[in-house]
């Protein structure tokens, strides 16, 4: 059955050329309009997809073609953007940027994929004609991706706009969707950090920010256009959906949700409850011990720059080393190493951390690791089959400043960096911690394990529930 998906790609010429500015903007003033918006992040994003979620109201699923093959993304596009009005996919890098030589995995690479029109947001800082030229470059080098309009950022003036709109549409002959000018957005309107913008749980001012998302596109962008171009996309035939069923396993897993650790693909979590489990929240900071689970979930995130509280809530710390130490089967990404780590080391202070693992951290100025990764299983573990290979990406400015010897792992790093030294995936009992990230979509593997770990738990405990490991803290 065939179904009309309105859609449009926001992409750019390179990383920083206002993609998120111009989504965010965008979806908020389509909200604003009463219209229903699926929003979408091509990559492994966190912090830009839950800005998105934010602005839409919704869910933002990531859309990536490395992590989980292409059929399966665009299963996940048709099924969660039928029913809206419109759905925005916001790019990543520059529109032709991949993994190689050829641009595998681009963001020209999904559009075509979900065939979409493309908008191009264009820094427009210090060029005129030039710009033209630019964009030019971009529609013949890739005649298969319709790049259907620009957007032009940061643009100093009525002479400057005239100029570069007036040779777009001679030389180009694509249309000018939108201006924002030089000062039209505040550069401090999201504030930024090590690995990018702050979260929207970490942001006061929600609903001020929304309301200026709103006015920046309702100002700057002409949305009737940008409306009539989505609405042109071709339609998509749509993708059965599975009739998976939840199949209750009467298992309780926990993960950390909370100011400091945001960082999950809905995915992952809706593989664990689609296995069975009964997912249950908890904060790292405000609850003082694990509550009844018999597993454990611990994101990314940014425990370094809140590593005070961590500290405060001992009580929480030293819960999790003792289930751990008792065996309940805990999964770890990126933060969530951090947290089970011996202690990290952020701007000349060290904080004493969950101590599962004999290994001590420290934060670099620079990127430890940034990027796709992929790993090989190597070694027994409770999560991943022995010889599997798995994808996902990295990034972290966190590295070893100390490890024993006797910290064993399971992975074998074919690309990416890890731990450090070829190695990532920490083992210590029924508890695995690395780097990587992964998508449940892509490693299908993963859920129906920890859900298994977890009962096998429940049942060789009996009695020994995380109520009684209080008892012992």
């Amino acid at each position: 059955m065939s179904v009309k998906i309105p859609r449009l790609v926001i992409a750019g010429l390179s990383g920083d050329s206002g993609k998120t500015i111009v989504s965010l903007s965008l979806v908020s003033v389509l909200k604003k309009r009463r219209l229903s918006v699926s929003a979408f992040k091509k990559g492994p994003d966190y912090i830009d997809s839950a800005w998105l979620a934010m602005a839409a109201g919704s869910a933002c699923r990531n859309l990536d073609t490395y992590m989980v093959e292409p059929e399966s993304v665009l299963r996940t596009f048709v099924h969660n953007a039928s029913g809206s009005e419109i759905s925005v996919i916001e790019g990543n890098r520059g529109i032709f940027d991949g993994k190689d030589l050829d641009g595998t995995h681009s963001t020209a690479g999904l559009a075509k994929l979900l065939q979409a029109p493309v908008v191009l947001v264009i820094n427009a800082t210090k060029a005129t004609r030039t710009i033209a030229a630019v964009i030019n470059g971009c529609i013949s080098f890739d005649p298969d991706v319709r790049i259907a309009g620009v957007i032009l950022n940061k643009v100093a003036g009525k002479r400057h706009q005239k100029i570069i709109t007036e040779s777009i549409e001679k030389y180009c002959r694509i249309p000018v969707l939108g201006v924002i000018p030089k000062l039209g957005v505040d550069d401090t309107l999201i504030p930024g950090r090590h690995l990018g913008l702050v979260t929207p749980s970490e942001f006061e001012a929600e609903d001020s920010l929304s309301d200026r998302l709103a006015e920046i596109g309702d100002k700057y962008l002409d949305i009737d256009r940008l409306l009539e171009i989505a609405s042109s996309a071709v339609e998509h035939e749509a993708a059965p959906v599975s009739d998976e069923k939840n199949v209750p396993s009467d298992v309780r897993i926990g993960y950390f949700r909370d100011s400091i650790f945001t960082f999950y693909y809905p995915e992952n979590l809706e593989a664990l409850e689609r296995n069975g489990a009964e997912l249950v929240p908890i904060s790292a900071t405000d609850d003082r011990h694990l509550p009844e689970i018999d597993g454990l979930y611990i994101g990314g995130g940014f425990p370094e720059t809140q590593a005070g509280r961590l500290v405060e809530n001992r009580d929480m710390l030293e819960s999790v080393r003792v289930a751990a130490r008792d065996g309940m089967p805990v999964y770890a990404e990126c933060g969530g190493l951090i947290y089970l780590s011996r202690s990290i080391t952020w701007n000349d202070t060290n904080y004493p951390m969950a101590g599962v693992f004999d290994i001590d951290l420290k934060m670099s100025k620079k990127p430890a690791g940034h990027g796709y990764s992929e790993m090989e299983i190597d070694r027994p573990n409770p999560f991943f089959e022995t010889g599997a290979v798995i994808r996902g990406h990295e990034f972290h400015y966190s590295s070893p400043a100390k490890i024993t010897k006797k910290t064993e792992s399971c992975m074998s790093v074919r690309t990416g960096v890890g731990v450090g030294s070829g190695r990532d995936g920490l083992i210590y009992k029924n508890s695995l911690a690395a780097f990587i990230h992964i998508h449940a979509d892509g490693v299908k593997g993963w859920a129906p394990a920890f859900v298994k770990q977890a009962l096998e738990f429940k049942k060789n405990c009996g009695d020994l529930t995380t109520g009684n490991l209080r008892a012992a803290v």
